[in-house]
């Protein structure tokens, strides 16, 4: 089962401050996080130049006892937050040396398309009969009355800014993969891992609901005595979940020049509200502006539906509560209908590596959405009000929706693919029409999805299909669909007689 963190600031009574306008537990944990940091520093050391620091944990346990003056449990946070620490920043450069790869990759399909633009165009210009061409120019030649340039002249610049562009990534990627990882390790830091088999789930930092007791380390008890004591009171939620015995991990750290405490725990279990998945569900379609939702019944049947509206361009604080504002409605929604959300699991990851490529609305628009942030949020909300939450693969729900089920209840794109995910949730099939798929020459043994990809595919050529609002228009798929392919092989057979037909002599 997944832990939660509960957090709060250190609480200050008056009866704890001493002269200094500190608590002795606040002057306590200030000293021990520079021992802390040392020993850490000292731990993350190690496991850089060990091969399989499994074998030698123990041994290296044993030697930051002695070397500064801790026990085996405040040992064992210092190993667990250097083995993260060390972890998180060898990910973190995978992923960095993954995402400049994306954005070579990108940059380089940029080069290749403008160059074969500009190669078409003096192609063009150097036929003889140019001006009476039906099909015109890609890149036509024209100037600038502000500028003074022509357009040729501007991709120009642009291929040119674009290869140095590319020689800065390829240096940086080439040093990455070659240079050592660098590990921060935060002054004002403590980490205590905690068991299920001791009393109050933690040795060392123990907490009864009201007050913690803080076993102090063999360095510091002249100073501070062997225990220190604080009342930090209880995390205040209006959904509590600590648990009165289990494993407890604390985790202290300063931020806003304010000592902050954090609990880590195995949640209790609550009442599950949602019932299974197979009486119905809700299926939601996540949008940078909007989030449409669709209650589907058992015989996935489309009930209810809406759209909960998202504003961009917003500031971090005013972003993260219009977040939490949607989660906690569409918690209400699985409330009322007792039944499971189902959503799309999507990587922006790669788009965001083509940004610079894109136009600038578009990056914006993209970089503002804080998708992994709403998942986050709502994965939250539904599991402490005891609502399952199903991710399914997104591929295909826009073009399913759109085609079946856009005209059939009179609803917006993002509520059609909200009915397709939750339809998809529920184990329902979504086949093509037989006329469709006759005229495609699916192969009945593909998955159902092939004949969806060569459906899509053909959308993005008929000409019937500019926009979403055509989808609307189109009351038979299959006579689209034999006309856009019988256009297609009629063009195809002009390619190839043009190819095989001769020059008569004279």
């Amino acid at each position: 089962m997944s832990t939660i963190t509960y957090v709060k600031g250190l609480p200050t009574p008056s009866s704890e401050m001493n002269s200094l306008g500190f608590t002795q537990f606040e002057m306590f944990l200030t000293d021990f996080s520079s021992i802390f940091r040392q020993a850490t520093i000292r731990a993350v050391e190690i496991i850089k130049k060990s091969k399989n620091f499994d074998k030698i944990k123990g041994k290296v346990n044993t030697e930051l006892q002695k070397e500064f003056g801790l026990n085996k449990r405040q040992v064992n946070g210092v190993i667990a937050l250097a083995s993260s620490k060390v972890d998180s920043a060898d990910e973190c450069r995978k992923n960095h040396i993954k995402q400049l790869e994306g954005k070579l990759k990108s940059a380089l399909t940029w080069i290749k398309n403008a160059e074969k633009k500009l190669k078409d165009s003096q192609k063009f210009y150097a036929l003889e009969n140019w001006q009476k061409s039906k099909t015109g120019c890609k890149v036509p030649l024209c100037c600038d009355l502000k500028l003074r340039r022509s357009n040729w002249h501007a991709l120009k610049f642009q291929i040119h800014h674009k290869k140095r562009y590319i020689y800065v990534l390829e240096k940086k990627v080439a040093h990455l993969k070659t240079a050592p990882i660098q590990v921060k390790v935060s002054s004002s830091e403590i980490y205590i891992v905690g068991s299920s088999d001791e009393s109050f789930g933690n040795q060392v930092c123990q907490y009864d609901g009201s007050k913690l007791s803080f076993r102090v380390p063999y360095c510091l008890e002249a100073k501070y005595g062997k225990y220190v004591e604080t009342v930090i009171g209880g995390f205040d939620r209006n959904i509590n979940r600590l648990p009165d015995n289990g494993a407890k991990t604390w985790h202290f750290f300063r931020k806003n020049n304010r000592f902050c405490c954090a609990c880590q725990f195995t949640p209790k279990p609550v009442e599950k509200v949602s019932r299974p998945i197979q009486y119905g569900a809700i299926g939601i379609d996540i949008n940078p502006n909007s989030i449409g939702w669709a209650y589907v019944d058992y015989q996935g049947n489309l009930r209810d539906c809406g759209t909960i509206p998202l504003f961009s361009l917003l500031g971090r604080n005013f972003n993260t509560q219009q977040l939490v504002n949607a989660c906690l409605e569409i918690a209400s929604l699985a409330t009322k209908y007792a039944c499971p959300v189902v959503c799309e699991e999507l990587d922006f990851s790669k788009k965001k590596e083509q940004l610079r490529e894109k136009g600038r609305k578009y990056a914006r628009m993209l970089s503002s959405f804080a998708y992994s942030k709403l998942y986050q949020l709502l994965e939250s909300i539904l599991s402490n009000r005891g609502i399952s939450l199903y991710k399914k693969n997104a591929a295909y729900t826009s073009i399913i929706g759109l085609t079946k089920y856009s005209r059939m209840y009179g609803s917006g794109s993002d509520i059609a693919a909200a009915l397709v995910i939750a339809r998809r949730g529920m184990n329902l099939s979504e086949r093509l029409p037989a006329s469709v798929s006759a005229y495609l020459g699916v192969n009945p043994r593909k998955h159902v999805w092939s004949g969806w990809s060569k459906l899509n595919k053909l959308t993005l050529t008929a000409a019937i299909v500019l926009s979403r609002h055509d989808y609307f228009s189109i009351p038979n798929w299959g006579m689209v669909v034999k006309d856009t392919t019988e256009q297609v092989a009629v063009k195809r057979k002009r390619r190839v007689v043009s190819k095989q037909s001769v020059a008569l002599p004279f």
